[in-house]
C-alpha cells in the first residue's frame, strides 16, 4: 500500500513519515524541492500551481494531506491547493484522503481557521472517500508561542485563554490508525490529555526554565477573546493523547534550565 504525504517536511510530517513506514506503508513524500532518501520516494509538487500533482498521485492508494501555509498564500495553498489535490486524486482513483485540520476551525473567528474550514469542505465535497482529523495545538507550538510572547521581557498574554496541547507524535499515530481503518467520511477531533489556562502554562514554563520574568496580562478583545477564553481551542473528544505539557517541559529543559 502506497500513501502520498503532503507537508512531509513539516513538524507533523517529520514524525508521521517514519510511523507510516513502520506500519508497512510505502511512502511517497511531497516536497517543493528535490530530496534524496533511500527509505522514502520524494516527489516535487507545488500545490500553489498544481505542478507535479498528477504524477504524485499516480498509483497511490491513499493521501495524507498535511500541507498548510498559515502565514503566506494561505487561500492559494490551503483551499485552492487542496482542491487541486482532491481533483487530481479523484482522477487517479485514490481510495482514501485523510486531511489534518485544527480543533476550533468551526468556531474561532480567525482568518487562518476560516481557510482550514473551507479546505475541510473541499475535501468533503470531492469524489475521493475521506476522513478529517482536527487536532489541538501542538506542545511545541505552545512553547514557541511563549518564547515569542516573552521577547520583550515579560510574558504577554491573556491569562484566561484555554489550550489543550497535544504531542505531534500521538497525532501521527492517530493518523496512521485512520488510514488503516479506511474512510469514515466524518470529522474527528483529537486533543492532549489536559486543558490549561494560559497563566498555568506560563508558570510551568517559567519554572522549567528557571525564569523569573513576570506575566503581563493583556486581555484579547472582542469575539476572538471570548471564544478563546470559553475553550474554543479545546475538545471533549476521546481518546486523547497522553503526553502532558509537564512531560514536554521535562524532556526539553530537564534540570538544565533556560534554553
Amino acid at each position: 500500500m502506497r500513501v502520498l504525504v503532503t507537508g512531509a517536511t513539516g513538524r507533523l510530517g517529520r514524525v508521521a513519515v517514519p510511523r507510516l513506514r513502520d506500519a508497512g506503508w510505502t511512502v511517497r513524500a511531497v516536497s517543493r524541492r528535490p530530496r534524496a532518501d533511500a527509505t522514502v520516494e520524494w516527489v516535487v509538487v507545488d500545490l500553489a500551481t498544481g505542478e507535479g500533482l498528477a504524477e504524485a498521485v499516480a498509483d497511490v492508494d491513499a493521501v495524507l494531506h498535511l500541507a498548510s501555509s498559515p502565514t503566506r498564500q494561505t487561500h492559494r495553498i490551503d483551499v485552492l491547493g487542496t482542491r487541486r489535490l482532491v481533483v487530481a486524486a479523484g482522477h487517479a482513483g485514490v481510495r482514501h484522503l485523510v486531511y489534518v485540520s485544527i480543533v476550533g476551525v468551526d468556531r474561532v473567528p480567525f482568518g487562518y481557521y476560516r481557510h482550514k474550514l473551507a479546505a475541510e469542505q473541499v475535501v468533503a465535497a470531492g469524489q475521493v472517500p475521506w476522513s478529517v482529523l482536527r487536532a489541538t495545538q501542538f506542545l511545541e507550538f505552545l512553547a514557541d508561542l511563549l518564547r515569542r510572547a516573552s521577547r520583550f521581557g515579560p510574558t504577554i498574554g491573556d491569562r484566561a485563554v484555554l489550550a489543550q496541547p497535544v504531542d505531534p507524535g500521538e497525532v501521527a499515530a492517530r493518523l496512521v490508525a485512520m488510514l488503516a481503518a479506511g474512510p469514515s467520511c466524518r470529522v474527528e477531533e483529537f486533543g492532549g490529555p489536559q486543558v490549561l489556562c494560559f497563566d498555568e502554562a506560563v508558570r510551568a514554563w517559567r519554572t522549567a526554565r528557571h525564569s523569573h520574568r513576570p506575566l503581563l496580562p493583556v486581555r484579547i478583545p472582542g469575539r476572538l477573546g471570548r471564544t478563546l477564553r470559553a475553550g474554543g481551542l479545546t475538545t471533549t473528544a476521546t481518546p486523547t493523547g497522553t503526553r502532558t505539557w509537564a512531560d514536554h517541559l521535562a524532556d526539553t529543559y530537564g534540570g538544565t534550565g533556560r534554553r
